[in-house]
């Protein structure tokens, strides 16, 4: 990848709220330049979409859990059913198919254990399929995602 791009893409994935202009001088592109880069990495599909972090503690969420999920079975049908009602479920953060012993990572958080209690039963519990449910509660975020590594040539 060009280094001029890198430069926008590590930017950008730091703070998507800088203007173009802002970006352009911090590179040391016009702003009409830049937008054309930017446009340019959106077009390409390098650029998915733009969003906010949200704090998940100041929304009240106290606990945040990955959850290992392992199915029934293995056909088709039944990883679709999982998938479908998984993506549906507003509570459920990240859905990943994994190679290993789960077939699935999810991602929850939520208010207090006993919400989470509240979760597991009556929502991740009675997903398709479901054989067994394996939760890791995280205690501290130590590095959490801030971004994919830019590539710079």
């Amino acid at each position: 990848m060009e280094k001029m791009n890198s430069r926008i893409l590590s930017l950008l994935q730091k703070d998507s709220t800088l203007s173009v202009a802002e970006i352009g001088e911090r590179v040391g592109l016009s702003t009409s330049a830049c937008h054309r880069r930017i446009r340019q990495l959106e077009e390409e599909g390098i650029i998915e979409s733009y969003s906010a972090n949200l704090s998940r503690v100041v929304l009240g969420y106290s606990i945040e859990v990955f959850v290992e999920v392992t199915l029934s079975g293995q056909s088709e049908a039944l990883l679709d059913q999982f998938e479908k009602a998984a993506a549906a479920c507003h509570d459920i953060i990240e859905c990943h198919l994994m190679a290993g012993d789960a077939d699935y990572m999810l991602r929850v958080a939520a208010e207090d254990p006993e919400a989470y209690e509240c979760l597991h039963r009556k929502v991740l519990a009675s997903l398709p399929g479901v054989a067994r449910l394996k939760s890791n509660l995280v205690l501290k975020s130590v590095k959490p995602y801030s971004g994919y590594p830019i590539k710079q040539s």
